[in-house]
């Protein structure tokens, strides 16, 4: 879980400065109008990029917090066992009637 994180945060840390640093190895035109466009860009990735981190952090603590409860670690459950040895004195209960399934798979009934 603690990985899936990290290596979003790495994609998504690579990405944004990619797209800040012209690293595709074309010159780049700098104009004001276009500086003021990719300083805006920017702030709209960074806003993305910030939601994008915060949802992931939500769903990290929710999947932590449930395998702490599939692990059961926390749960003191030795009141709940049942005794091996008393097992044979539990009587069998047998069925009132003898119900058989076959009749109800049955098509020409």
């Amino acid at each position: 879980m603690k990985y899936a994180l990290l290596l979003t945060l790495i994609f998504a840390g690579t990405h944004l400065y990619a797209s800040e640093h012209n690293t595709t190895g074309k010159p780049s035109q700098t104009t004001k109008s276009k500086v003021k466009k990719n300083d805006n860009n920017v702030t709209d990735k960074k806003k993305k990029l910030a939601e994008k981190i915060k949802k992931q952090m939500e769903l990290e603590e929710k999947y932590a917090k449930e395998q702490r409860f599939y692990q059961g670690d926390e749960y003191d459950l030795k009141a709940h066992e049942v005794d091996p040895n008393s097992l044979p004195d539990v009587p069998v209960i047998e069925p009132d009637d003898d119900f058989d399934i076959t009749d109800v798979y049955r098509d020409d009934i």
